[in-house]
């Protein structure tokens, strides 16, 4: 490995963590990121003044060309699309801490990530290079190419879409741990009980099968009843030998559901008041070869 090589693996868990928050997809970061690799090959190092700034402006701007290029395919996605998920305890991806103004699990959260797909790919590019990566505005006008002042705009439009629909985490780790082992518990009891007595009456459940997974649900399933019958009859199309593995995703703790030698899916809870308050399942063979 040579130089250029070694500074260039320096800012790779940089560039990857840029990535997979811009894309939501562990696949489409590692393509970002080879392709940024290969631009940074290509140019003259005596050209290049400070390679941070060099490989985050051209991964980023990758990911933007890519996002503008995949809504088409994103509108006709079978059902709700959800972030892959991503292992992240001690035997997980490496990700860079972000910035202090998002704790780190927050910014990798489904929840949130799912948030950002309501966010245009400029917008995006702006709140998680100024909230999460501390870019400064003169750093960030000159990755996206525009000036500063539209640069502070993006961002306070942004910002005000997160604070006004984005979710509220007032469970520690531990009670978000503690609700997952209970949840865990009366899935394998098959009680319908006291699934919906952990439910929030308003919960909402999405099922992400990407039109791949049977039994998915094609829509999101409304209301405490609803999504507890939906959860169990679920059940019934796993495999005889299926097991049911808390690991941290995204930074939380979920379930992982294993059968016939390979990952079915990851159930994410959303949990506030004491209750979920969302359940998102991800089902889509495609989003799971990595677990």
């Amino acid at each position: 490995m040579d130089m250029n090589d070694d500074t260039f693996e320096t800012y790779r868990p940089m560039l990857f963590s840029i990535a997979y928050r811009m894309t939501g997809s562990v696949m489409e970061a590692e393509d970002m990121v080879q392709e940024t690799y290969l631009r940074y090959q290509a140019m003259p190092k005596e050209t290049i003044r400070s390679p941070k700034n060099f490989l985050g402006t051209v991964v980023t701007r990758l990911c933007i060309n890519h996002l503008n290029s995949a809504r088409v395919q994103r509108e006709t996605y079978i059902g709700p699309w959800l972030p892959e998920p991503i292992l992240t305890g001690h035997d997980g991806a490496y990700l860079p801490s972000p910035a202090q103004h998002i704790d780190e699990y927050e910014s990798i959260s489904m929840a949130f990530m799912v948030l950002l797909e309501n966010l245009t790919p400029v917008e995006r590019a702006v709140f998680l290079l100024r909230e999460v990566f501390e870019y400064g505005y003169d750093e960030i006008a000159q990755v996206i190419g525009k000036n500063e002042a539209a640069c502070r705009q993006l961002f306070s439009r942004a910002k005000k879409h997160i604070a006004d629909n984005g979710p509220r985490f007032d469970s520690s780790p531990e009670a978000h741990r503690a609700m997952l082992d209970n949840f865990l518990k009366v899935c394998e009891a098959g009680d319908l009980d006291g699934i919906m007595n952990l439910l929030a009456e308003e919960v909402t459940l999405y099922a992400d099968g990407g039109g791949k997974a049977f039994g998915a649900a094609t829509r999101p399933v409304y209301g405490r009843e609803n999504a507890a019958h939906f959860i169990l009859g679920s059940l019934r199309f796993l495999p005889a030998d299926y097991a049911l593995e808390v690991a941290e995703i995204n930074g939380l703790p979920a379930i992982i559901v294993r059968g016939a030698g390979a990952a079915l899916g990851v159930l994410n809870l959303e949990i506030a008041a004491d209750r979920v308050q969302v359940v998102r399942f991800i089902g889509n063979p495609d989003k799971l070869q990595r677990l």
